[in-house]
């Protein structure tokens, strides 16, 4: 059987296949069955910004393109015609192939790159972007609303979860998100998918416990013509199909009932979903991600979730930190959310004062970003001065237990000294630029003085 490189190097005419089949385009990149790089044209490492490197042949193409959507068609085996992508700022149109061997067995993939004489297409490229956009204002197809960069903060837990979200978005496997309600999992799972290989494709979500159960079925998997009383003649997509091709998040998870935990074990894995009321399985292409709020192990001990759903969700676990571990952000999240409610409700713009700051920092916040903004946006509306105080925050429906009271003090001296060393270390960072070290920080460069001021009383 002929391997990737002798079929590579194979004379078509004297002249070598891909050197022929590239003079046909503007770049060109194969890849071998682990995709790994085993060709590229010149045109293509000056396209890509590659010029300079002298190791590519051999590394994985995603170490070296991390959003390349080559893998997925040597796992699939299927080609990806006519992708319109911007690439270092130029408009071309991508056509992947895989390549067989006699026996049918995938021995890598092709990708070839087309930016010239593109006017021609224009008209297509254009049909194209009307029927995203009707699809879209009819939400039958939705992208993601946010990217990771949306999931602010700057503390360490905030930043190892970015770092571990951008390495999870390029692997097309299940994803299990577990944070405590409001810490922004639906908000991480659309940054996962918009920087991921399936960013173009559709972000479908659903929330299980906001289904009943009666209709969580038909909802999820779909419907065939004449399936029940009253059914569609026409026959209804469930959210699964509707996800081809892109993700599929399925919110609170734990909720899901029993009996479709089992259908959708299959969709895991097989890739195969049956509507309901049909005898018939379709082929899905879908990239799952779970969220829950609840201890799916302790669960599945009490029998009222599957163990071996469980371990097939599992296979990526990622926790979102509660905002109690991300005291760094608070302050930072207060200001920006502040800033955004203030705008789009037209307000008076507001600061906070000293107190509502020190408040914001000692409040536990059991309902986490969810439970800030809301406070926010209560404390935007109902504040009457020309600060927002504790009291606007609704402070006096949060009180701090006995223990708690007796220690605030404590805590402030402990915390402000803590605050002053982080400021005055991000200044010396920065070579004593306060402008730079705000930036930094996250902050306005206002907001760096006051917080100085404040630590030093």
């Amino acid at each position: 059987m002929l391997q990737l490189s002798e079929i590579l190097s194979s004379d078509a005419g004297n002249q070598p296949l891909l050197e022929l089949l590239s003079s046909l385009c503007q770049g060109s990149i194969a890849v071998d069955a682990d995709c790994r790089i085993v060709w590229i044209s010149d045109q293509y490492r000056q396209l890509m910004g590659l010029t300079g490197r002298t190791d590519l042949i051999g590394q994985n193409i995603e170490h070296v393109l991390p959003n390349t959507q080559m893998p997925r068609v040597v796992k699939s085996g299927k080609p990806i015609f006519a992708d319109l992508m911007s690439i270092n700022g130029r408009w071309c149109l991508v056509n992947r192939l895989p390549l067989k061997g006699e026996d049918k067995q995938i021995l890598g993939a092709l990708g070839f790159v087309f930016y010239d004489d593109l006017d021609s297409l224009q008209p297509l490229f254009d049909k194209f972007a009307r029927l995203r956009q009707q699809l879209e204002s009819e939400k039958i197809l939705r992208p993601s609303k946010y990217a990771l960069d949306d999931l602010l903060g700057s503390s360490a837990p905030i930043a190892q979860l970015k770092r571990q979200a951008l390495r999870a978005a390029q692997l097309d496997t299940t994803i299990l998100l577990l944070g405590e309600t409001g810490t922004g999992k639906e908000l991480l799972a659309q940054g996962i998918h918009h920087a991921s290989p399936r960013r173009h494709g559709p972000f479908v979500g659903i929330n299980m416990g906001a289904l009943p159960e009666a209709l969580v079925e038909a909802e999820l998997f779909g419907t065939a013509p004449g399936a029940f009383t009253g059914a569609d003649r026409k026959g209804r997509q469930g959210k699964i199909q509707l996800a081809n091709g892109g993700t599929l998040f399925l919110d609170e998870i734990a909720e899901m009932p029993l009996p479709m935990q089992s259908k959708l074990l299959r969709v895991l894995q097989e890739r195969e979903v049956e509507a309901l009321g049909s005898n018939r399985l379709e082929k899905v292409d879908v990239r799952v991600i779970a969220a829950t709020a609840k201890d799916l192990p302790a669960l599945v001990k009490q029998g009222e979730f599957r163990a071996d759903l469980y371990f097939r969700l599992n296979v990526l676990p990622m926790r979102l930190p509660p905002l109690r571990e991300r005291e760094r952000d608070v302050l930072m999240l207060s200001e920006i959310l502040v800033q955004h409610i203030q705008r789009d409700a037209r307000l008076p713009a507001l600061p906070l004062s000293d107190d509502a700051q020190e408040w914001l920092l000692l409040h536990d916040w059991p309902g986490n970003v969810r439970e800030l903004r809301n406070r926010l946006e209560r404390a935007c509306v109902m504040a009457e001065g020309d600060q927002i105080t504790p009291e606007d925050l609704g402070a006096e429906d949060a009180l701090p237990s006995a223990p708690q009271q007796l220690a605030p003090q404590s805590l402030r001296s402990q915390r402000l000294q803590t605050e002053y060393k982080a400021l005055e270390r991000a200044i010396q960072d920065c070579g004593g630029n306060k402008s730079a070290a705000a930036r930094q920080l996250g902050i306005s460069r206002a907001t760096l003085y006051e917080r100085l001021k404040h630590c030093q009383k």
